[in-house]
């Protein structure tokens, strides 16, 4: 089989059929997988803007909608921290923890509610923000410093072939494929994917709500971008990346 043929049967829905009789991890009865990738004890976390106090992002739907592109040029000023928790919000926003910690309900769906994806953030113009790479605890609502190397834009740049277009911070991705593999075994994949696609365009949307723009990008080198992170390529790895910028 040729690898464009190969690459379609991924895109079919059959394998559900096999699914049905399959054993998973979770027919299994192990344990569930967390929620939320762990930080260490005795970080200090930054707090973002509640969304019960947002005054950014009111405008109409249909607006935001009618005004999506992708922005390829942004201009060099500065996002607010407000800001930035509202597009944090929109693309990945825990709304509830359900069934004791099983699972999430955010602004965006996800297969079984698995939510498998870290959002990492190359900040380079965030107002109160030192330049650095950041996570996003979705759950807390607030971030994590990961890593204040003040090179980072310069190598997350470099591993997404110079696509960062000058945007004021780098939304990136990645995926603990487990947390979908456990109920869904090797039909996981496919829905991760798809699931990327949901976060991406609530982040588009809200990007156009704020006087912001973004451009989805897929094409990046895995190994360095992998190695940028720090994660190991294999548990946890880079699906895609976005810069967002003012417009």
């Amino acid at each position: 089989m040729d690898d464009i043929t190969s690459g379609r049967e991924f895109l079919k829905s059959s394998r559900w059929v096999e699914l049905r009789g399959a054993p998973t991890d979770q027919k299994r009865k192990l344990p569930f997988p967390p929620l939320q990738k762990p930080c260490p004890a005795d970080a200090q976390l930054i707090d973002l803007v509640a969304p019960k106090d947002f005054t950014v992002g009111k405008i109409p739907l249909s607006d935001a909608i009618s005004r999506r592109i992708s922005h390829r040029k942004f201009m060099d000023g500065f996002l607010s921290l407000e800001e930035l928790s509202f597009l944090l919000w929109a693309s990945q926003g825990v709304k509830e923890i359900v069934r004791d910690g099983y699972a999430t309900r955010r602004n965006v769906p996800s297969g079984g509610a698995r939510h498998p994806f870290e959002t990492y953030l190359c900040v380079q113009r965030v107002q109160g923000l030192t330049p650095g790479l950041y996570r996003y605890l979705a759950i807390e609502h607030k971030l994590i410093l990961q890593n204040d190397d003040p090179a980072m834009y310069r190598k997350v740049n470099d591993a997404t072939e110079n696509q960062n277009f000058g945007g004021a911070v780098i939304f990136i991705w990645t995926t603990i494929p487990y947390r979908t593999e456990w109920r869904y075994s090797f039909v996981a994949h496919k829905l991760i994917l798809l699931d990327a696609g949901h976060v991406c365009q609530n982040l588009y949307l809200a990007c156009e709500a704020i006087g912001c723009g973004t451009c989805a990008i897929g094409a990046y080198n895995q190994e360095k971008m992998d190695a940028v992170l720090g994660v190991d390529g294999k548990d946890e790895l880079t699906v895609y990346c976005a810069p967002v910028g003012k417009i």
